[in-house]
């Protein structure tokens, strides 16, 4: 298993990421990869604590076993994810077992050179406190039936904004997407009316735990307050005195019991930001703030936001600005963004007034189902994401893996693309379907339709100009941002000043993609702001990294650059059939060489630029398919990279691949 680069695995690791580059030095230094083959342990039950442990490439299955062998399934754990950490940092012995799914590459750091870390990056010791505390304490009361436990508060500014509406569509579509335990908390101030039984079908005469006048640290009390509802989603209804210091603290001791049972916690806090509820947030993984787009309500959002980053210390990655669009305000999306203060991590569309407040369940197709079930997916760590990389016409066979995606009801939530991939990446993410982007394709009908785009100019950086091309993108693109996408789009272009990629998922798309399509040499390098853009498969030709690093666990990759065993591999088989007599053979073998040597003995400058960059293409990618789950490599032999007018052939190899490698992206999905 080929070794990945360490520090973009630091990088991605949560518990790492908000460190600086000298304090994940440190950690890189005191850590290694390991090697598991399927089947192989990784630590016992009842052995002691020896290693931190995070999953690179890989499946990783947590049980628990009985005296009589009978195994207890906790967690199937999967990239990114750690584990063992609790006992090192308690000296337990591991609650668990740990066994490698399939062939497996484990970031290890030994306990001795994790207290080291600790003890060089103080802050790192006071994150994981925060974080674990809450299971740490109550272990011994209560023993755990799930691995792992996310707590997600939600809150606003003020009432009116959907708020609870919104809490009740996560914890169902969260059980919908993970099949996971998932239970609600209601907690209003005292003498308030709860909702969410009603909205939940449950019946009148429930009991309201009151943290005010009860203790609440053990299960007994906890389990007569939990109640059960018909959609698969448990609810405590929770009421407490307004800044009243125990009422916090023993909504504290429910939250550290639950994290034992619930794979999700979702709290629907008051609108009134006072103290008590600020506080609980702290016990919170993530904080879901809900706002409209009207000016005066984004404002006081903008305030809520500087408190809990000034006051409490939360950083950016915790906060999930939402906003709820019911209103149709005329406020544009970079305006809100300019107000608050803070990126927009989703907006959801208006309900239809004759569905239910139970959104996903009795509207799935709407457009406020499909953004919550998205949310929810990359909650749930449910996301699978789609690279497509570079190619030129070799670009096609996409629209053929996508024609797959579409009819086989195949779920994709974010989508990345560099050159041709960025283009099909970004049609198919602001709406087009795979028929209508092969549509498109019917511009370049005729041989010589390539070279209608090109508008030739000095040769000072590239010998063409690229505005024939920005029109025709622009075309079909218009003045789409971002914000106007159906799922997560990220584009890679090609810093040239600072000799990296750069990662574009803000401002307009049609800017984006000609920024990833300027081969060098060839156009001139795309300049927006104050940036010099090139071609995005010079630095990510297969864009799987971006993916990785947003915390992306399923990705599928698809490479159409083709390798050089390609050729070599056709010649060996043709020689073979050549050897057996066979005459067909040897005509095919003429033909075949004949048709690739003409091709590829071009002398026109195009090729000779092109042949280079696909050459240092080709090993990039390679490194870059170890990151995804499933990778296509569509069969273009026989096909040429400039030929644009044979596109219905490139789609159907692009979807003869997909449909080859069918049950294995099922497979990958549904784990």
């Amino acid at each position: 298993m080929e070794i990945i680069n360490k520090d973009l695995i630091l990088a991605e690791i949560r518990l790492f990421s908000g460190l600086n580059q000298r304090e994940r030095n440190i950690i890189k230094r005191r850590s290694d990869f390991i090697e598991y083959k399927k089947g192989k342990t990784i630590y016992k039950e009842g052995a002691p604590a020896d290693a931190f442990n995070c999953i690179i490439l890989g499946r990783v299955v947590v049980y628990t076993q009985d005296k009589e062998g009978n195994k207890t399934i906790l967690e199937c754990l999967h990239r990114g994810k750690y584990f063992g950490i609790i006992s090192l940092l308690t000296g337990d012995s591991h609650s668990v077992s740990a066994e490698a799914m399939n062939d497996c590459l484990i970031l290890t750091i030994k306990k001795e050179d994790f207290d080291f870390i600790l003890r060089k990056i103080p802050r790192l010791a006071i994150d994981l406190s925060q974080t674990l505390s809450r299971r740490l304490k109550r272990k011994d009361i209560h023993q755990k039936t799930i691995f792992e436990s996310t707590i997600v508060s939600v809150l606003s500014s003020s009432s009116g904004v959907g708020k609870t509406v919104y809490s009740l569509n996560l914890a169902l579509s969260l059980y919908k997407e993970a099949h996971k335990p998932v239970i609600m908390l209601d907690v209003l101030g005292q003498g308030e009316t709860h909702t969410l039984p009603k909205k939940l079908e449950i019946k009148s005469g429930y009991p309201i735990l009151d943290l005010s006048n009860r203790r609440v640290d053990t299960v007994g009390v906890i389990k007569d307050f939990i109640l059960k509802s018909n959609f698969n989603i448990d609810l405590i209804c929770i009421s407490y005195k307004t800044n009243d210091d125990i009422s916090t603290k023993r909504l504290i001791d429910v939250l550290s019991l639950l994290v034992n049972d619930y794979n999700y916690i979702i709290l629907d806090l008051p609108s009134v930001t006072h103290m008590p509820v600020l506080r609980i947030l702290n016990q919170s993984d993530l904080v879901h703030v809900l706002t409209n787009a009207e000016i005066k309500e984004l404002m006081m959002t903008h305030q809520l936001i500087k408190r809990l980053k000034k006051e409490y210390g939360f950083k950016n990655s915790k906060i999930k600005i939402i906003i709820n669009d019911y209103k149709l305000t005329n406020v544009k999306s970079e305006q809100e963004v300019r107000i608050l203060g803070h990126d927009i991590f989703a907006t959801l569309p208006k309900i239809d007034s004759s569905v239910s407040d139970r959104v996903i369940l009795d509207s799935p197709g709407s457009e406020y189902a499909h953004t919550v079930k998205r949310i929810s997916r990359e909650l749930g760590d449910c996301m699978v994401g789609l690279a497509l990389g570079v190619g030129v016409a070799y670009g096609f066979c996409h629209i053929g893996v996508l024609k797959v995606i579409e009819e086989e009801n195949i779920p994709i939530d974010v989508i990345s693309g560099s050159s041709i991939g960025a283009l099909i990446a970004a049609l198919w993410a602001t709406g087009k379907s795979a028929e209508e982007i092969f549509e498109i394709t019917r511009e370049f009908q005729e041989p010589k339709s390539f070279w209608k785009m090109m508008d030739f100019t000095f040769p000072w950086k590239g010998f063409i100009k690229g505005n024939k091309l920005y029109n025709f993108l622009k075309k079909y693109l218009g003045d789409k941002t971002f914000y106007d996408v159906d799922l997560p789009l990220k584009i890679i272009a090609s810093d040239v000043k600072k000799k990296q990629p750069l990662l574009i998922d803000k401002g307009k798309i049609v800017d984006a993609v000609m920024s990833s399509c300027s081969m060098p040499g060839v156009f001139r390098p795309f300049k927006p702001k104050q940036e010099m853009l090139f071609d995005g498969g010079i630095t990510n030709p297969l864009p799987t990294e971006p993916l990785f690093k947003m915390g992306v666990r399923k990705i599928i990759a698809v490479n159409v650059t083709p390798a050089s065993e390609d050729v070599t591999r056709q010649y060996d088989k043709m020689k073979k059939d050549a050897a057996a007599g066979l005459e067909e053979a040897k005509a095919k073998k003429r033909s075949i060489l004949g048709q690739y040597f003409k091709k590829k003995l071009k002398t026109n400058l195009l090729d000779i630029i092109f042949s280079t960059i696909e050459v240092m293409q080709s090993k990039i990618a390679k490194k870059e398919e170890k990151l995804a789950d499933v990778v296509l490599h569509p069969d273009t032999s026989g096909l040429y990279w400039l030929e644009l007018h044979r596109a219905a052939e490139f789609v159907q190899r692009g979807e003869i691949e997909a449909r080859k490698h069918l049950d294995h992206i099922w497979q990958v999905v549904n784990e």
